[in-house]
This record gives structure tokens, C-alpha cells and sequence, in this order.
């Protein structure tokens, strides 16, 4: 006891030596790079999502407008008519084509 205590005095302090810092160091190297690959593909999963459910949006508002008697009375529209009453605001992902006559229409653009 009387060793560890005149050590103490003489500055001769325990602590880690540089062999057990380069493993701690290491260790948390290797969990870095395993939570990065991890959290990696987090992203493009949200971008997926998100195109598939703005795709789904818009099928929904076209086929509500053909079906409601007052707007489309049988016929499709164009994102603008779909604007203020079926749709929150127009899409930036994809786009509305209309067939002849306005009996069909095709989402277009955005790569899901």
C-alpha cells in the first residue's frame, strides 16, 4: 500500500499504454464503418417511398375526378384541374399525360 501511494508522489501514475489505446482505438474504427454501411441505404429507400406514394396520389386524384359528376363527368385531367380540389399541390416528380379525348391518361416521369 505504502508503495502505491509513494509512487503516487514520486508522479509515477498508472494509466493505459499505448497498445490498449491502439485497440480501444481500433475497436471503435471497426463499429464506425459497420453503423455507416448500415445507415447507408436509409435514403434511397425514402426516395422510393416517397416517388411511390406521389405516383399512388395522383392515380387517386385522377380517377376521383373521372368519377365525380360535376368535375370529369368521364373524362381524365390535367394536373392543374386536379390542383385545388383532388390534389394538395401539383407534383414535381411526375407528370399527367391525357389520351385522346380525355378518355385515358399515363403518370409519366419519376423512376420508382
Amino acid at each position: 500500500m505504502f508503495q502505491k501511494l509513494y509512487a503516487k508522489k514520486r508522479g509515477e501514475a498508472e494509466g493505459f499504454t499505448l497498445v490498449e489505446l491502439l485497440v480501444v482505438i481500433v475497436i471503435l474504427g471497426i463499429l464506425a464503418a459497420v453503423v455507416v454501411f448500415a445507415v447507408g441505404g436509409i435514403g434511397d429507400k425514402g426516395e422510393t417511398s416517397a416517388c411511390k406514394a406521389d405516383r399512388s396520389a395522383l392515380e387517386t386524384a385522377e380517377e376521383a375526378y373521372f368519377a365525380e359528376p360535376t368535375a370529369g363527368n368521364g373524362q381524365y385531367a390535367a394536373m392543374t384541374d386536379l390542383v385545388p380540389k383532388f390534389l394538395h399541390e401539383a407534383s414535381t416528380i411526375h407528370g399527367i399525360s391525357l389520351g385522346t379525348g380525355n378518355t385515358t391518361y399515363t403518370v409519366t416521369g419519376g423512376t420508382c
